[in-house]
Protein backbone atom coordinates (compact mmCIF):
# COMPACT_ATOMS: atom_id res chain seq x y z
CA UNK A 1 0.00 0.00 0.00
CA UNK A 2 1.41 3.37 -1.03
CA UNK A 3 2.11 5.81 1.79
CA UNK A 4 0.84 9.37 1.68
CA UNK A 5 2.78 12.40 2.79
CA UNK A 6 1.69 14.41 5.82
CA UNK A 7 2.24 18.11 5.19
CA UNK A 8 2.35 20.93 7.71
CA UNK A 9 2.77 24.61 6.83
CA UNK A 10 5.13 26.37 9.24
CA UNK A 11 4.19 30.07 9.33
CA UNK A 12 6.90 32.36 10.64
CA UNK A 13 7.64 36.02 9.96
CA UNK A 14 7.17 36.74 6.24
CA UNK A 15 8.97 33.50 5.45
CA UNK A 16 11.73 31.33 6.87
CA UNK A 17 14.67 33.08 5.27
CA UNK A 18 15.95 35.68 7.72
CA UNK A 19 15.74 38.36 4.97
CA UNK A 20 12.21 37.39 3.90
CA UNK A 21 10.65 40.40 5.61
CA UNK A 22 12.55 42.65 3.17
CA UNK A 23 11.69 40.78 -0.02
CA UNK A 24 9.33 42.56 -2.48
CA UNK A 25 7.27 39.36 -2.94
CA UNK A 26 6.63 39.05 0.81
CA UNK A 27 3.28 40.02 2.30
CA UNK A 28 2.74 43.74 2.81
CA UNK A 29 0.73 43.11 5.97
CA UNK A 30 2.09 43.81 9.43
CA UNK A 31 3.34 40.80 11.39
CA UNK A 32 0.75 41.68 14.05
CA UNK A 33 -2.14 41.70 11.57
CA UNK A 34 -4.23 38.57 12.18
CA UNK A 35 -5.47 38.72 8.59
CA UNK A 36 -1.97 37.72 7.45
CA UNK A 37 -2.11 34.45 9.40
CA UNK A 38 -5.74 33.78 8.52
CA UNK A 39 -5.04 34.20 4.80
CA UNK A 40 -2.09 31.80 4.94
CA UNK A 41 -4.13 29.25 6.92
CA UNK A 42 -6.93 29.48 4.37
CA UNK A 43 -4.48 28.94 1.49
CA UNK A 44 -3.09 25.87 3.25
CA UNK A 45 -6.60 24.57 3.95
CA UNK A 46 -7.61 24.99 0.31
CA UNK A 47 -4.55 22.91 -0.61
CA UNK A 48 -5.56 20.25 2.01
CA UNK A 49 -2.46 20.57 4.19
CA UNK A 50 -2.82 18.55 7.39
CA UNK A 51 -2.01 21.53 9.59
CA UNK A 52 -0.39 24.90 10.12
CA UNK A 53 2.12 25.67 12.85
CA UNK A 54 2.91 28.85 14.78
CA UNK A 55 6.13 28.88 16.81
CA UNK A 56 6.82 31.09 19.81
CA UNK A 57 9.59 33.00 21.54
CA UNK A 58 9.46 34.30 25.12
CA UNK A 59 11.88 37.21 24.77
CA UNK A 60 12.63 39.98 22.32
CA UNK A 61 15.55 39.08 20.06
CA UNK A 62 18.59 41.33 20.25
CA UNK A 63 18.57 41.80 16.46
CA UNK A 64 15.15 43.47 16.37
CA UNK A 65 16.65 46.49 14.62
CA UNK A 66 17.53 44.35 11.59
CA UNK A 67 15.20 41.35 11.62
CA UNK A 68 11.43 40.88 11.33
CA UNK A 69 10.96 38.45 14.19
CA UNK A 70 8.03 39.85 16.17
CA UNK A 71 4.64 38.20 15.88
CA UNK A 72 1.46 37.41 17.76
CA UNK A 73 1.28 35.08 20.76
CA UNK A 74 0.39 31.79 19.03
CA UNK A 75 -2.31 30.33 21.30
CA UNK A 76 -4.29 33.56 21.07
CA UNK A 77 -3.76 33.70 17.31
CA UNK A 78 -5.02 30.13 16.84
CA UNK A 79 -8.32 31.07 18.46
CA UNK A 80 -8.87 33.70 15.77
CA UNK A 81 -7.68 31.39 12.96
CA UNK A 82 -9.98 28.60 14.18
CA UNK A 83 -12.99 30.83 13.62
CA UNK A 84 -11.99 31.48 9.99
CA UNK A 85 -11.12 27.90 8.96
CA UNK A 86 -13.01 24.61 8.97
CA UNK A 87 -10.76 21.59 8.49
CA UNK A 88 -7.06 22.37 8.77
CA UNK A 89 -5.20 21.39 11.93
CA UNK A 90 -3.87 24.17 14.17
CA UNK A 91 -0.56 23.74 16.02
CA UNK A 92 0.95 26.23 18.47
CA UNK A 93 4.05 26.17 20.64
CA UNK A 94 3.82 26.56 24.41
CA UNK A 95 6.58 26.09 26.96
CA UNK A 96 6.59 23.56 29.79
CA UNK A 97 9.29 25.66 31.46
CA UNK A 98 7.31 28.86 31.98
CA UNK A 99 3.61 27.88 31.80
CA UNK A 100 1.60 26.33 34.65
CA UNK A 101 0.22 22.95 33.54
CA UNK A 102 -3.37 23.66 34.63
CA UNK A 103 -3.42 26.89 32.58
CA UNK A 104 -1.98 25.22 29.51
CA UNK A 105 -4.31 22.23 29.71
CA UNK A 106 -7.33 24.56 29.87
CA UNK A 107 -6.11 26.71 26.97
CA UNK A 108 -5.56 23.77 24.63
CA UNK A 109 -8.76 22.01 25.69
CA UNK A 110 -10.64 25.25 24.97
CA UNK A 111 -9.01 25.54 21.55
CA UNK A 112 -9.90 21.94 20.79
CA UNK A 113 -13.56 22.72 21.50
CA UNK A 114 -13.43 26.04 19.61
CA UNK A 115 -11.88 24.41 16.53
CA UNK A 116 -14.02 21.28 16.56
CA UNK A 117 -11.09 18.99 17.28
CA UNK A 118 -8.26 20.50 15.21
CA UNK A 119 -5.70 21.68 17.74
CA UNK A 120 -2.22 20.41 18.62
CA UNK A 121 0.38 21.47 21.17
CA UNK A 122 4.01 21.75 20.12
CA UNK A 123 5.79 20.90 23.38
CA UNK A 124 8.95 22.88 24.05
CA UNK A 125 11.31 23.24 26.97
CA UNK A 126 12.54 26.83 26.85
CA UNK A 127 16.31 27.24 26.58
CA UNK A 128 16.81 30.98 26.02
CA UNK A 129 18.55 32.83 28.86
CA UNK A 130 16.67 36.00 27.88
CA UNK A 131 13.39 34.17 28.46
CA UNK A 132 14.49 33.18 31.97
CA UNK A 133 15.00 36.85 32.77
CA UNK A 134 11.39 37.56 31.76
CA UNK A 135 10.08 35.05 34.30
CA UNK A 136 11.36 36.27 37.65
CA UNK A 137 15.01 36.78 36.63
CA UNK A 138 15.54 33.09 37.34
CA UNK A 139 18.76 31.39 36.28
CA UNK A 140 18.58 29.51 33.02
CA UNK A 141 17.21 26.02 33.63
CA UNK A 142 19.65 23.27 32.63
CA UNK A 143 18.92 20.93 29.74
CA UNK A 144 18.48 17.94 32.05
CA UNK A 145 16.25 19.84 34.50
CA UNK A 146 14.04 21.12 31.68
CA UNK A 147 13.27 17.59 30.54
CA UNK A 148 12.85 16.28 34.08
CA UNK A 149 10.22 18.93 34.70
CA UNK A 150 8.65 18.27 31.31
CA UNK A 151 8.08 14.58 32.13
CA UNK A 152 6.11 15.51 35.24
CA UNK A 153 4.36 18.26 33.31
CA UNK A 154 3.14 15.73 30.72
CA UNK A 155 1.79 13.46 33.46
CA UNK A 156 -0.21 16.40 34.84
CA UNK A 157 -1.71 17.70 31.59
CA UNK A 158 -2.59 14.23 30.32
CA UNK A 159 -4.31 13.46 33.62
CA UNK A 160 -6.24 16.73 33.42
CA UNK A 161 -7.40 16.06 29.85
CA UNK A 162 -8.38 12.56 30.98
CA UNK A 163 -10.24 13.70 34.12
CA UNK A 164 -13.58 13.85 32.31
CA UNK A 165 -15.28 10.91 30.62
CA UNK A 166 -16.49 11.63 27.11
CA UNK A 167 -20.09 11.05 28.23
CA UNK A 168 -19.88 13.09 31.45
CA UNK A 169 -22.10 15.90 30.13
CA UNK A 170 -25.85 15.13 30.19
CA UNK A 171 -27.25 18.66 29.79
CA UNK A 172 -30.82 17.51 30.46
CA UNK A 173 -32.74 20.72 31.04
CA UNK A 174 -36.01 18.98 31.78
CA UNK A 175 -34.67 16.83 34.61
CA UNK A 176 -32.15 19.41 35.83
CA UNK A 177 -29.25 16.96 35.45
CA UNK A 178 -26.22 18.62 33.85
CA UNK A 179 -23.35 16.13 34.33
CA UNK A 180 -22.45 12.74 35.79
CA UNK A 181 -20.29 13.78 38.74
CA UNK A 182 -18.95 10.24 39.06
CA UNK A 183 -17.55 10.54 35.51
CA UNK A 184 -15.39 13.52 36.52
CA UNK A 185 -12.45 12.73 38.80
CA UNK A 186 -9.71 14.76 40.50
CA UNK A 187 -6.13 13.95 39.61
CA UNK A 188 -4.59 14.70 43.04
CA UNK A 189 -1.10 15.11 41.62
CA UNK A 190 1.76 15.89 44.00
CA UNK A 191 5.25 15.71 42.59
CA UNK A 192 8.68 17.34 42.88
CA UNK A 193 7.67 20.32 40.74
CA UNK A 194 3.86 20.49 40.59
CA UNK A 195 0.89 19.99 42.89
CA UNK A 196 -2.40 19.97 40.98
CA UNK A 197 -5.66 18.78 42.48
CA UNK A 198 -7.87 18.81 39.39
CA UNK A 199 -10.10 17.82 37.79
CA UNK A 200 -10.12 20.01 34.72
CA UNK A 201 -12.99 22.51 34.82
CA UNK A 202 -13.75 21.86 31.15
CA UNK A 203 -15.18 18.73 29.47
CA UNK A 204 -13.07 16.30 27.46
CA UNK A 205 -12.27 17.72 24.01
CA UNK A 206 -13.43 16.47 20.59
CA UNK A 207 -10.08 14.68 20.06
CA UNK A 208 -9.93 13.18 23.56
CA UNK A 209 -6.85 15.30 24.07
CA UNK A 210 -4.98 17.62 21.72
CA UNK A 211 -2.52 16.07 19.29
CA UNK A 212 1.03 16.32 20.70
CA UNK A 213 3.96 17.59 18.64
CA UNK A 214 7.60 17.78 19.70
CA UNK A 215 10.87 18.90 18.14
CA UNK A 216 13.74 17.82 20.41
CA UNK A 217 16.54 15.88 18.72
CA UNK A 218 19.03 15.44 21.54
CA UNK A 219 19.19 11.99 23.10
CA UNK A 220 16.97 13.17 25.96
CA UNK A 221 14.63 14.90 23.52
CA UNK A 222 14.31 11.80 21.37
CA UNK A 223 13.33 9.68 24.34
CA UNK A 224 10.76 12.29 25.37
CA UNK A 225 9.32 12.41 21.85
CA UNK A 226 9.10 8.62 21.62
CA UNK A 227 7.04 8.53 24.82
CA UNK A 228 4.71 11.44 24.11
CA UNK A 229 4.65 12.83 20.56
CA UNK A 230 2.18 12.09 17.80
CA UNK A 231 4.24 14.13 15.32
CA UNK A 232 7.87 15.21 15.46
CA UNK A 233 9.31 18.28 13.75
CA UNK A 234 13.01 17.85 13.09
CA UNK A 235 15.89 19.67 11.34
CA UNK A 236 18.37 17.94 9.05
CA UNK A 237 20.83 19.30 6.53
CA UNK A 238 21.18 16.02 4.65
CA UNK A 239 19.14 12.91 3.90
CA UNK A 240 21.50 10.50 5.69
CA UNK A 241 21.04 12.13 9.11
CA UNK A 242 17.28 12.28 8.52
CA UNK A 243 17.25 8.52 7.81
CA UNK A 244 19.24 7.78 10.96
CA UNK A 245 16.94 9.97 13.04
CA UNK A 246 13.82 8.36 11.55
CA UNK A 247 15.06 4.84 12.28
CA UNK A 248 16.16 5.75 15.81
CA UNK A 249 12.85 7.40 16.73
CA UNK A 250 10.76 4.54 15.35
CA UNK A 251 12.82 2.04 17.36
CA UNK A 252 12.38 4.13 20.52
CA UNK A 253 8.63 4.36 19.89
CA UNK A 254 8.41 0.57 19.76
CA UNK A 255 10.53 0.31 22.91
CA UNK A 256 8.09 2.68 24.62
CA UNK A 257 5.23 0.28 23.80
CA UNK A 258 3.70 2.41 21.07
CA UNK A 259 2.90 1.79 17.39
CA UNK A 260 5.54 3.30 15.07
CA UNK A 261 2.91 4.24 12.47
CA UNK A 262 1.24 6.42 15.12
CA UNK A 263 4.23 8.78 15.30
CA UNK A 264 4.90 10.89 12.21
CA UNK A 265 8.35 12.38 11.60
CA UNK A 266 8.26 15.62 9.59
CA UNK A 267 11.65 17.15 8.68
CA UNK A 268 11.71 20.83 7.82
CA UNK A 269 11.94 21.60 4.09
CA UNK A 270 12.43 25.13 2.77
CA UNK A 271 12.09 25.02 -1.05
CA UNK A 272 12.98 27.84 -3.44
CA UNK A 273 11.15 26.90 -6.63
CA UNK A 274 11.89 28.13 -10.15
CA UNK A 275 10.90 27.14 -13.66
CA UNK A 276 14.48 25.90 -14.10
CA UNK A 277 17.12 24.88 -11.60
CA UNK A 278 19.22 27.88 -12.66
CA UNK A 279 16.33 30.25 -12.01
CA UNK A 280 15.68 28.73 -8.57
CA UNK A 281 19.33 29.14 -7.59
CA UNK A 282 19.33 32.72 -8.88
CA UNK A 283 16.27 33.50 -6.75
CA UNK A 284 18.03 31.94 -3.75
CA UNK A 285 21.16 34.04 -4.31
CA UNK A 286 19.08 37.21 -4.61
CA UNK A 287 17.42 36.46 -1.28
CA UNK A 288 20.75 35.60 0.36
CA UNK A 289 22.14 38.94 -0.81
CA UNK A 290 19.58 40.70 1.41
CA UNK A 291 21.07 39.19 4.58
CA UNK A 292 23.41 40.85 7.06
CA UNK A 293 26.18 38.50 8.31
CA UNK A 294 26.28 40.26 11.67
CA UNK A 295 22.60 39.44 12.26
CA UNK A 296 23.48 35.82 11.54
CA UNK A 297 26.42 35.99 13.94
CA UNK A 298 24.08 37.14 16.72
CA UNK A 299 21.67 34.30 16.02
CA UNK A 300 24.51 31.79 16.00
CA UNK A 301 25.59 33.09 19.40
CA UNK A 302 22.06 32.61 20.72
CA UNK A 303 21.98 29.03 19.46
CA UNK A 304 25.12 28.31 21.50
CA UNK A 305 23.83 29.87 24.72
CA UNK A 306 25.45 33.28 24.19
CA UNK A 307 28.90 32.04 23.10
CA UNK A 308 31.01 34.87 21.63
CA UNK A 309 31.80 34.34 17.93
CA UNK A 310 32.85 37.94 17.29
CA UNK A 311 36.52 36.99 16.94
CA UNK A 312 35.93 34.61 14.02
CA UNK A 313 36.73 36.04 10.56
CA UNK A 314 34.00 35.65 7.97
CA UNK A 315 36.09 34.00 5.27
CA UNK A 316 38.28 31.45 7.08
CA UNK A 317 37.15 27.79 6.95
CA UNK A 318 35.64 26.73 10.25
CA UNK A 319 36.45 23.69 12.36
CA UNK A 320 34.48 22.04 15.20
CA UNK A 321 37.02 23.53 17.62
CA UNK A 322 35.60 26.99 16.83
CA UNK A 323 32.42 25.99 18.69
CA UNK A 324 31.73 24.94 22.27
CA UNK A 325 30.97 21.21 22.56
CA UNK A 326 27.21 20.69 22.02
CA UNK A 327 27.02 18.61 25.21
CA UNK A 328 28.10 21.69 27.18
CA UNK A 329 25.36 23.92 25.76
CA UNK A 330 22.25 24.41 27.90
CA UNK A 331 20.36 25.99 24.99
CA UNK A 332 18.90 24.17 21.95
CA UNK A 333 21.37 21.30 22.06
CA UNK A 334 19.99 19.34 19.13
CA UNK A 335 20.39 22.28 16.76
CA UNK A 336 23.98 22.87 17.92
CA UNK A 337 24.75 19.25 17.08
CA UNK A 338 23.39 19.78 13.55
CA UNK A 339 25.53 22.90 13.08
CA UNK A 340 28.76 21.35 14.38
CA UNK A 341 28.09 18.25 12.27
CA UNK A 342 27.81 20.40 9.15
CA UNK A 343 31.06 22.20 10.02
CA UNK A 344 32.85 18.89 10.57
CA UNK A 345 31.62 17.52 7.23
CA UNK A 346 31.89 20.54 4.90
CA UNK A 347 34.36 22.94 6.58
CA UNK A 348 32.46 26.07 5.44
CA UNK A 349 33.61 29.60 6.15
CA UNK A 350 31.61 31.53 8.72
CA UNK A 351 30.07 33.56 5.91
CA UNK A 352 28.94 30.38 4.14
CA UNK A 353 27.59 28.86 7.35
CA UNK A 354 25.62 32.00 8.20
CA UNK A 355 24.20 32.14 4.67
CA UNK A 356 23.01 28.54 4.98
CA UNK A 357 21.50 29.09 8.42
CA UNK A 358 19.80 32.26 7.13
CA UNK A 359 17.75 30.06 4.81
CA UNK A 360 15.93 28.06 7.47
CA UNK A 361 17.98 27.92 10.69
CA UNK A 362 19.45 24.46 10.05
CA UNK A 363 16.52 22.87 8.23
CA UNK A 364 16.93 21.43 4.73
CA UNK A 365 16.93 24.12 2.04
CA UNK A 366 16.58 23.23 -1.61
CA UNK A 367 16.52 25.27 -4.81
CA UNK A 368 15.08 23.55 -7.86
CA UNK A 369 12.17 22.97 -10.20
CA UNK A 370 8.75 21.73 -9.05
CA UNK A 371 9.62 18.26 -10.35
CA UNK A 372 12.91 18.25 -8.43
CA UNK A 373 11.16 19.29 -5.20
CA UNK A 374 8.57 16.54 -5.68
CA UNK A 375 11.35 14.03 -6.45
CA UNK A 376 13.14 14.96 -3.23
CA UNK A 377 9.99 14.60 -1.14
CA UNK A 378 9.14 11.23 -2.69
CA UNK A 379 12.70 9.97 -2.23
CA UNK A 380 12.78 10.93 1.46
CA UNK A 381 9.36 9.35 2.05
CA UNK A 382 10.18 6.08 0.27
CA UNK A 383 13.75 5.79 1.56
CA UNK A 384 13.00 6.03 5.29
CA UNK A 385 13.91 9.66 5.92
CA UNK A 386 10.44 11.17 6.46
CA UNK A 387 6.73 10.51 6.92
CA UNK A 388 5.96 13.95 5.53
CA UNK A 389 7.36 17.44 5.74
CA UNK A 390 7.19 20.60 7.78
CA UNK A 391 7.01 22.93 4.78
CA UNK A 392 8.88 26.19 5.46
CA UNK A 393 8.55 28.56 2.48
CA UNK A 394 11.51 30.98 2.38
CA UNK A 395 9.17 33.88 1.49
CA UNK A 396 5.46 34.08 2.33
CA UNK A 397 3.04 33.95 0.64
CA UNK A 398 5.08 33.84 -2.59
CA UNK A 399 6.75 30.43 -2.26
CA UNK A 400 3.69 28.88 -0.63
CA UNK A 401 1.65 29.87 -3.68
CA UNK A 402 4.25 28.38 -6.02
CA UNK A 403 4.47 25.17 -3.96
CA UNK A 404 0.68 24.74 -3.97
CA UNK A 405 0.28 25.53 -7.66
CA UNK A 406 3.26 23.61 -9.05
CA UNK A 407 4.52 20.96 -6.62
CA UNK A 408 1.33 19.63 -5.06
CA UNK A 409 -0.28 18.63 -8.40
CA UNK A 410 2.79 16.49 -9.09
CA UNK A 411 2.55 14.86 -5.65
CA UNK A 412 -1.15 14.13 -6.25
CA UNK A 413 -0.51 12.73 -9.72
CA UNK A 414 2.02 10.34 -8.18
CA UNK A 415 -0.49 9.27 -5.50
CA UNK A 416 1.60 10.80 -2.72
CA UNK A 417 -0.96 13.29 -1.37
CA UNK A 418 -4.73 13.26 -0.92
CA UNK A 419 -7.25 15.19 -3.02
CA UNK A 420 -9.45 16.05 -0.03
CA UNK A 421 -9.69 15.68 3.73
CA UNK A 422 -10.89 12.28 4.96
CA UNK A 423 -12.28 13.63 8.23
CA UNK A 424 -12.86 16.72 10.32
CA UNK A 425 -10.19 16.54 13.07
CA UNK A 426 -6.43 16.73 13.10
CA UNK A 427 -6.37 13.14 14.36
CA UNK A 428 -8.22 12.20 11.17
CA UNK A 429 -5.71 14.08 8.97
CA UNK A 430 -2.74 12.37 10.65
CA UNK A 431 -4.46 8.97 10.89
CA UNK A 432 -4.09 8.85 14.68
CA UNK A 433 -5.98 6.56 17.04
CA UNK A 434 -8.35 7.92 19.67
CA UNK A 435 -6.32 8.28 22.91
CA UNK A 436 -7.04 5.76 25.64
CA UNK A 437 -8.89 6.99 28.73
CA UNK A 438 -9.24 5.86 32.34
CA UNK A 439 -12.96 5.54 31.58
CA UNK A 440 -12.57 3.13 28.62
Amino acid sequence: MQRHLHLNLFIQSRGHHEASWRHPAASQRSLTDIRYYVELAQKAEAAKFCSIFLADQLALADDVDQAGRTWLEPITALGAIAARTEKIGLIATASTTYTEPFNLARQYASLDHISGGRVAWNIVTTWAAAAARNYGDAPQVTHADRYERAEEYMAVVKALWDSWASDAIVDDRESGHYAHADRIRPIAHKGPHYAVAGPMNLPRGPQGRPVLVQAGSSDTGRGFAARHADAIFTAHMEKATAQAFHADIKARVVEAGRKPEQVHILPGLSPMIGSTEAEAKRLQRELDDLTDPEVGRKRLSGRFGGHDFSHLPLDRPLSPEDFPPPASVEAARSRTEVIVGLVRRDRPTLRQLLAYLAGARGHFIFAGTPEQVADLMQDWLEDGAADGFNVMPPVLPWMLDVFVAEVMPILRKRGLFRDDYDGATLRDHYGLDWPASQYD
